[in-house]
């Protein structure tokens, strides 16, 4: 069975910074993409970055403040969050699509409060 693991949640302070980390198991097959989402409560679940064969995109709320990145060969992604908000709070799920199908992670909770 395909497994995506997240980790690097926690609390921060408006204007500080997290790094996410998302690892797929190699019998995903051959890996086409992989990406963040977010779930505020009372919300839908929402694209916030995804990376595909090094080209990336970003939802316009993040731009300029998170980063992705990830090694295909590997099938890890990352995802660096700075200058953090009150709206960024949210559950972040891993996404991770390979020859095999698509996969979600668990979740993993960001917490922005003063």
């Amino acid at each position: 069975q395909v497994q995506v693991v997240e980790s690097g949640g926690g609390l921060v302070q408006p204007g500080g910074s997290l790094r996410l980390s998302c690892s797929a198991s190699s019998n995903i097959g051959r890996l086409y993409l992989m990406g963040w989402y977010r779930q505020a409560p009372g919300k839908q679940r929402e694209l916030v970055a995804t990376i595909s064969s090094g080209s990336t995109s970003y939802a316009d709320s993040v731009k300029d403040r998170f980063t992705i990145s990830g090694d295909n060969a590997k099938s890890t992604t990352n995802l660096q969050m700075n200058n953090l908000k009150p709206d960024d709070t949210a559950v972040y799920y891993c996404y991770a699509a390979g020859s095999r199908g698509g996969y979600w992670g668990q979740g993993t909770q960001v917490t922005v409060s003063s």
